[in-house]
This record gives structure tokens, C-alpha cells and sequence, in this order.
């Protein structure tokens, strides 16, 4: 039943090498519907990128998964806090396409689950907790809906087991972000103001577009997007989307939602009382989508409640 609820050392590991010998996702993992649908190509999972923030607990870590372009960055501030406060070990991970981790021109839930599956493998992590924010919220709920064993908890943020292309503004940066064009030979400083110059008329928040510009990077002297682009166009339906599950997730779940952001309405209650019987669903007051940004206090205090919950 859905319920409301009103600094370590850092280890900084780029894609890792993949555990010797062979990597078999169990039969649960493989047998979600749209994995298996016909004319589906198997997925191979990809060895991510992620920080480390060591903690003396002897729990299960938390593993955070972060947005549709954004990266492992994103939460470490959050992920020191939270090691302070509460002891455990903390997980930052890239998404394959993003950050540091490898691309490829697959981009599915499915395909995101298996990559942090098999992270959990090679780490020798037989649980943790999961914490998503947005597209990392939906591969956190498909991780959990699929092996629900390796899920000790789960923390979605900001996102529904709905789709989301009625509410997101992310079609319009995507667009905005493949029109920019730089010149070769320029300072970075220039090149990130020229970027930011070319994204103002689509994205007129100046948070945003600082959020975006993270992913400029200078390689081989061109400025370009370290974001596969390409692939996140081509895949936007499906993370718009949500694969289908009919089994649920029984473990203690938390939904946190930004009271000023459309992503969680009381028009996905249904859902995800169906899939996340023991969710319980937090508002955090003045906070938009990127809750953990806009009132990071807040959303700190409100995931140490959560470790606490019987």
C-alpha cells in the first residue's frame, strides 16, 4: 500500500576491465518482454565508469545512477554527505553514452540494467541500494522488477514506472544540443560561452544549460559532446517509455518527488502501487525535477530516514 511522507576517500575508476571469464545475466534478467521481443538484438553489457566513496558500514552500498544527460559527477557532493552521515560505502556510475562510460548504439532499459548488473558482478556486490534519478530512476526500478534479489532497497527520484514525454523538456535540449557548432583552436572558456549562446533560445534556464555544458569536452581539438547524442536521439521513444512488467518489486521503496515537477502525478499512483507495493511516495517541498540539486539538505536527510525504515 502507497504511503506519503511530507569526507571520504574517493576512488575515480574510468570504464574497468571486465571480470575474467565469462558473464551470464540469470534467466530473470533476460526474460523481460521487450528483451526478448522478436527482431531484438542481444544486449552485451558494458563496463561502466564510476567513482568510489569508501565508508566503513558493513551494508550494502548505495549505487547511484544518474539522468538522461547527465553523469556520475552529478551526486558527489551528495554521495560525501550521505558516506558521512550514514556510514556506508556509495557508488556513483556513468550510464553507457555517458560521461566516461563506452557507447553504443543500443539504449535500453533493459540494456542500462544489464550494465549495472553486471558492475555489481565484477564488485562482488550480492546487494545494494539503488538510487535513480530520472532515466537512472527507470534502469533502477528495471534492475529491481528484474532481480530483485540484488536490491536491497530502492530510491526513485523524480520519476514514475510511466511514460514521461508528455511532461520532459529533454526533446528540445537534445535538438538544441546537436545544432551547436564551434570552431576549432579556441580557448575552452570561449567554447563553453559560444555553446551556452547557442543553447539560450531553447534553454532559457541558465541551470539547465550549465547542466548540459558539463558534457562539452575538447578531444583531439574540437570541442565536442561526450554524450552519444546520436544514439540518445535515435533511442528517445524508449526512455521516454517504460518496459512492461507484470511481477512486482517487493522490497522498500521510496519515491522522491520534487514538488514543483510534473514527473510523479497522482496519475501514476496506480502504477506504481502495482509494480512497488511497499513504495512510499515523498514530496520535497520547493524542489524541481533535479531534486538533489535544488534542496540537496532535504534530499539527503530524506534517504538517511530511509536506510533507518525497518
Amino acid at each position: 500500500m502507497l504511503r506519503w511522507l511530507g569526507r571520504p576517500r574517493l576512488s575515480f575508476v574510468r570504464a574497468p576491465q571486465l571480470p575474467a571469464g565469462p558473464w551470464v545475466p540469470d534467466r530473470a534478467a533476460a526474460a523481460s518482454p521487450s528483451a526478448s521481443a522478436p527482431g531484438r538484438t542481444s544486449v552485451t553489457p558494458l563496463p561502466l565508469s564510476y567513482m568510489v566513496f569508501d565508508g566503513p558500514a558493513p551494508q550494502p552500498p548505495l549505487v547511484f545512477l544518474h539522468g538522461l544527460l547527465g553523469s556520475k559527477g552529478n551526486f558527489r557532493a551528495i554521495a560525501r554527505a550521505l558516506v558521512q552521515r550514514s556510514g556506508r560505502k556509495v557508488l556513483t556510475v556513468d550510464a553507457r553514452n555517458h560521461g566516461e562510460s563506452p557507447h553504443s548504439p543500443t539504449m535500453s532499459y533493459e540494456a542500462m540494467s544489464l550494465d549495472v548488473q553486471r558492475l555489481l558482478h565484477q564488485l562482488r556486490l550480492p546487494k545494494c541500494i539503488l538510487v535513480g534519478h530520472s532515466m537512472g530512476g527507470k534502469t533502477a526500478m528495471t534492475l529491481a522488477l528484474q532481480q530483485p534479489d540484488l536490491v536491497e532497497r530502492l530510491v526513485s527520484v523524480d520519476i514514475s514506472p510511466t511514460e514521461s514525454v508528455a511532461v520532459t523538456n529533454f526533446l528540445a535540449y537534445i535538438s538544441a544540443m546537436r545544432k551547436v557548432s564551434i570552431p576549432s583552436g579556441i580557448p575552452r572558456s570561449t567554447a563553453r560561452r559560444l555553446a551556452e549562446d547557442q543553447l539560450r533560445p531553447a534553454v532559457q534556464v541558465s541551470a539547465v544549460r550549465q547542466f548540459l555544458l558539463t558534457n562539452l569536452v575538447e578531444a583531439e581539438g574540437r570541442y565536442v559532446w561526450r554524450v552519444n547524442l546520436e544514439a540518445i536521439s535515435h533511442h528517445m521513444a524508449n526512455i521516454m517509455g517504460f518496459p512492461v512488467f507484470h511481477a512486482p518489486y517487493p522490497g522498500p521503496t521510496l519515491f522522491l518527488a520534487g514538488s514543483d515537477s510534473p514527473y510523479v502525478s497522482s496519475e501514476d499512483y496506480p502504477e506504481i502501487e502495482r509494480l512497488f507495493p511497499e513504495a512510499e511516495i515523498q514530496y520535497i517541498p520547493g524542489a524541481g525535477h533535479w531534486v538533489h540539486a535544488d534542496k540537496s539538505q532535504e534530499f539527503i536527510t530524506a534517504i538517511c530516514n530511509f536506510l533507518l525504515l525497518p
